[in-house]
């Protein structure tokens, strides 16, 4: 009975923690979408995705990253792993900065910048959520493979 109480006490929690960071990834499309930005514009190889693949790969990185944020968060490793919720936090924020550089400034650059060092990010929340729990972990490592992909999408873009 306690089991049963303790997961129907841990579904709205878990709904917040994917739900936010979802909320921003979506807000930032919708307000910087297609119409506003620079990506859409510029003259890309075929072998570039399309607008929307960006946006479903940044919906699903947020989602496995909460999911990931919750599991750590229940199973108490935001307390025993100190460094776990900055790092968390970091990567949200750095997601949604590359998005506006490159996709709505056109500042390839400072987007790589960014990129370089959410993929870094990404490597040491890898690391703090794999402590907690090695299943939680493995949900980083295609977050990580996107962030990769963005990166060498943003140098490429620097040569274009």
């Amino acid at each position: 009975m306690e089991s049963k109480h303790k997961i129907s006490c841990s579904f709205p929690k878990l709904a917040v923690a994917v739900g936010v960071p979802l909320c921003l990834t979506t807000a930032m499309m919708f307000l910087f979408g297609s119409s506003h930005n620079k990506y859409g514009a510029m003259a890309k190889p075929f072998w570039f995705p399309p607008m929307w693949v960006m946006h479903v790969g940044s919906l699903a990185c947020s989602a496995l990253m909460g999911v990931s944020a919750w599991s750590v968060w229940s199973d108490g490793g935001f307390r025993a792993e100190s460094e776990a919720l900055p790092l968390y936090v970091a990567h949200v924020s750095l997601g949604m900065a590359w998005e506006l550089l490159v996709m709505v400034m056109g500042a390839v650059w400072m987007g790589l910048g960014f990129c370089v060092v959410h993929f870094g990010t990404l490597v040491a929340c890898y690391s703090a959520f794999r402590n907690v729990n090695p299943a939680v972990g493995e949900l980083v490592k295609p977050c990580l493979a996107w962030v990769a992909l963005l990166t060498f999408l943003t140098f490429k873009l620097i040569y274009l």
